[in-house]
């Protein structure tokens, strides 16, 4: 076994031993889910719509998120099983998974990528290749921003250990204002980030991501062992998270004041309620794209298409973010997705256009 085998190993061990993560709580089973940004964003509505709605409670379980600075660190407390669940991006399970870490997703939430270069809309940058020697700012280091920003300079011909800097530039209002006064030059961050970066005043301009637009981002991981011996908890989950995309996608207004019910500090504070909620729907709204990017007639929610995940295993090999060639069977299983799928969409969704919240 490799020392970061064993490493995780006894890690998983001490975790195991002093507490556990699939907790009953009366009824309902408390599912920890690894929420992978430091702050919980109206994004979540899909989990706040299916808490409201009863949903998860009738499948038994009752879901917490847990922020956490990146999909890397997701993806880590999972494979040390701090936690069951995560929604990371697929590029640290590749990069972890040859050290030994046994972990799928068993549900694609974002099928179409939600990351890429974003500069301010007056910048001087227009190209890949005017990004050398500029900084180049993450929400964190643990983000799948730095393998994504590593993975495109290099694809453009760059060396990304000396032609581009990245450094931390957190999320939302603190990114809006190194931006503002010049101490970052650009951005690797995601769709629902940049909405938050131009809610607080700086417009932004997306380079072309022609190259990774293809490829699935986010989806639900859990070790190969956990949906073994907690399948139906797997599937609870993803199922909610399902239906609850059918609504905020449908009804995002009704969804986003769900959220704030459901999360209360997610609430903007020192804004009129009709600022606020435009700005969180505009956040959600980046997010819908992805969420709507369905594989085609008769694709089911959440199913993981495998010929793109093999495509981007490619590209990550191709341009240095992985080491080691992974294949795509081994980072995702669609085993779950008839029983996540069983539900009546065309009822959600009637449902969500006709709710009215109050």
């Amino acid at each position: 076994m490799k020392p970061i085998a064993r490493g995780l190993a006894a890690s998983s061990l001490a975790l195991i031993l002093s507490a556990a993560t699939l907790s009953a709580a009366g009824a309902e089973t408390t599912l920890r889910v690894g929420w992978c940004a430091r702050t919980v964003t109206s994004a979540a509505a899909p989990f706040a719509v299916a808490t409201k709605m009863g949903w998860y409670a009738a499948d038994g379980v009752k879901v917490q998120l847990v922020p956490l600075p990146g999909s890397t660190d997701c993806v880590k407390n999972v494979a040390t099983r701090e936690l069951p669940f995560s929604l990371p991006s697929v590029e640290p399970l590749a990069v972890i998974r040859p050290q030994g870490v046994k972990a799928k997703v068993f549900y694609t939430a974002y099928q179409g990528n939600i990351y890429g270069i974003a500069v301010p809309a007056d910048s001087p940058i227009k190209t890949f290749a005017d990004l050398k020697s500029k900084k180049i700012g993450l929400t964190s280091m643990a983000s799948a921003g730095v393998l994504v920003a590593r993975a495109l300079a290099a694809a453009n011909g760059m060396d990304p250990d000396k032609d581009i800097h990245l450094v931390v530039a957190g999320e939302g209002a603190q990114t809006a204002a190194l931006l503002r006064s010049n101490q970052i030059d650009a951005l690797s961050q995601f769709d629902t980030q940049y909405a938050l970066v131009e809610n607080a005043g700086i417009k932004l301009r997306r380079l072309d991501t022609k190259d990774i637009d293809r490829f699935p981002s986010n989806g639900f991981i859990a070790l190969e062992e956990t949906l073994q011996k907690n399948r139906k908890e797997a599937a609870a989950l993803a199922r909610g998270y399902a239906r609850g995309t059918i609504f905020a996608t449908l009804n995002p207004e009704a969804a986003i004041r769900i959220a704030y019910e459901v999360f209360p500090q997610i609430k903007p504070t020192g804004k009129d309620e009709a600022t606020a909620l435009a700005e969180d729907t505009k956040t959600l709204a980046a997010r819908a794209r992805s969420l709507n990017a369905r594989n085609g007639p008769g694709a089911k929610w959440g199913e993981n298409n495998m010929a793109d995940y093999a495509a981007y295993v490619e590209f990550m090999l191709k341009w240095g973010v992985i080491k080691e060639k992974v294949e795509a069977q081994d980072l995702v299983t669609n085993e779950l997705i008839a029983e996540i799928n069983n539900f009546d969409a065309a009822r959600i969704a009637a449902d969500a256009k006709a709710y009215s919240y109050k």
